[in-house]
């Protein structure tokens, strides 16, 4: 794509369309009570933009439309799987691949037999999935990333890196034999959805090598990664993205991917490891719960559309407009004097909704106001990435906040164009005027785990 190009235009035509239903005002307030004031709880046929997520919401090309006709659906040794399995061996260099139906179900098999009571993984930032299903286990999720990158005014290249001081000293205090691995989130995505350096990732992996101690890469976005690797990090300009990523990748000791990601997949998720005993426990696992260790959950056609999208994702004009496009709507929010996560990251815009409404205290979760209100003012459908999502509570029960209250509006891959971004950034011109009349939330259901998913709140 022309560097030259003064407006961002997709690079593919649209051969499809979905239609939205255009709702009132009056009817969304309705529909965000009746949901408990919880976006995820809310029909998707009145939703107008989808921002609540862009895993698996993403538009598949034809390419993968065709391949998913040709799909093998055969139980044992699909020829679909054996597409995938050397796509996927080539892309990370692990010999053991493991299909399975998403992400969480990769990770739930991996640390269900790495983790336990009185384990410790350490990570940048583990997202929410991935701390439940650690914690689930007993074992305790640690994130460090560096002090200077959790201020979401700080414009520094790589605010996705974990801090190495803190990690040696966690090993450390908790003794490397407790640690159970390192993860690695890339782009980490809690965080902004900021960028992890190449550098970082060879520190840790010498860091892994001293105290023997596991590395695992949760990558479900490495071909963002590499993009910004290549444009931010010395050395790398020359560097295709898909090279960048392999480099990257064979680092980890696993690693672990939401294929609905930059799979570009509606469903899908894979583990991949280099140690042969390790494998053979993950096989087992997989057998029970998800099937086939040659399907893991998954169609023949499911794998085969994985296969071609694992292909298409490094394609670098599609790259190019995918960061830039995400950046055009933060660069812009930013301009109006929305306070933003800053620089933008690779498959969200992350709102400082603390900052945006600086009246309502955190335990009244000042992104869940933001959530709700960009819902009522537009039909847009974004999640808190906050102190709802991330919160905890002491002893006495009292909230211990998240580092920041922060709004996620994550951007599908191929989906909306240019108008539907405008038509975002028309909606938060009546954010910023009533933003001084939005009052807070509290909680009036909660599940143990994951709350932010199933929670019912109510206006203050």
């Amino acid at each position: 794509m022309s560097e030259k190009m003064k407006t961002l235009t997709e690079p593919f035509k649209i051969k499809m369309v979905e239609p939205l239903k255009v709702t009132t005002e009056e009817y969304r307030k309705d529909v965000l009570k009746n949901a408990g004031y919880n976006p995820f709880l809310i029909s998707s046929k009145d939703v107008f933009i989808d921002f609540l997520t862009d895993s698996g919401t993403g538009a598949m090309s034809d390419k993968q439309w065709s391949g998913i006709m040709m799909g093998d659906e055969s139980y044992a040794g699909a020829r679909s799987w054996e597409h995938l399995e050397r796509v996927v061996k080539d892309l990370t260099g692990m010999p053991y691949i493991l299909p399975t139906h998403q992400g969480r179900a990769a990770e739930r098999i991996l640390y269900g037999i790495l983790g336990g009571k009185d384990k410790i993984f350490i990570s940048n930032t583990h997202f929410d999935t991935t701390r439940a299903n650690i914690e689930y286990t007993g074992a305790t999720a640690i994130d460090i990333i560096y002090d200077e990158a959790k201020n979401p005014e700080n414009d520094l290249p790589f605010k996705g890196n974990i801090d190495l001081v803190k990690l040696e000293q966690l090993i450390k205090e908790h003794g490397k034999e407790n640690v159970a691995a390192i993860v690695m989130t890339v782009t980490n995505n809690s965080s902004g959805g900021q960028p992890v350096s190449m550098e970082n990732m060879l520190a840790v992996r010498k860091i892994c090598n001293s105290y023997h101690i596991p590395m695992v890469i949760d990558g479900c976005r490495i071909a963002e990664n590499a993009y910004f690797v290549k444009h931010r990090e010395v050395g790398f300009a020359k560097k295709s993205c898909e090279e960048i990523a392999k480099q990257m990748l064979r680092l980890g000791d696993a690693f672990v991917m939401s294929a609905k990601k930059d799979g570009m997949v509606n469903m899908g998720g894979l583990l991949t490891v280099k140690d042969e005993a390790l494998s053979v426990k993950c096989k087992n696992l997989l057998i029970i719960s998800e099937g086939f260790t040659t399907y893991g959950g998954l169609s023949g056609r499911d794998m085969e559309a994985l296969a071609i999208g694992l292909t298409e994702v490094f394609d670098e004009d599609y790259l190019h407009y995918r960061i830039r496009s995400t950046a055009y709507l933060g660069e812009k929010l930013k301009a109006k004097g929305v306070p933003v996560v800053w620089p933008i990251g690779g498959h969200a815009v992350y709102v400082d909704a603390k900052k945006l409404y600086n009246q309502i205290p955190v335990n009244e979760y000042p992104g869940q106001a933001l959530v709700c209100d960009l819902y009522i003012k537009g039909g847009i459908r974004a999640v808190e990435i906050g102190s709802l999502m991330f919160g905890k509570y002491d002893e006495k029960g009292a909230l211990i906040p998240a580092t920041n209250e922060l709004v996620r509006l994550a951007i599908p891959r191929r989906v909306y164009t240019q108008s539907h971004i405008d038509y975002v950034l028309d909606i938060f011109d009546d954010i910023l005027e009533l933003r001084n009349q939005t009052k807070g939330y509290k909680i009036t259901y909660e599940p143990p785990f994951l709350r932010h998913f199933t929670a019912r709140l109510d206006k203050i």
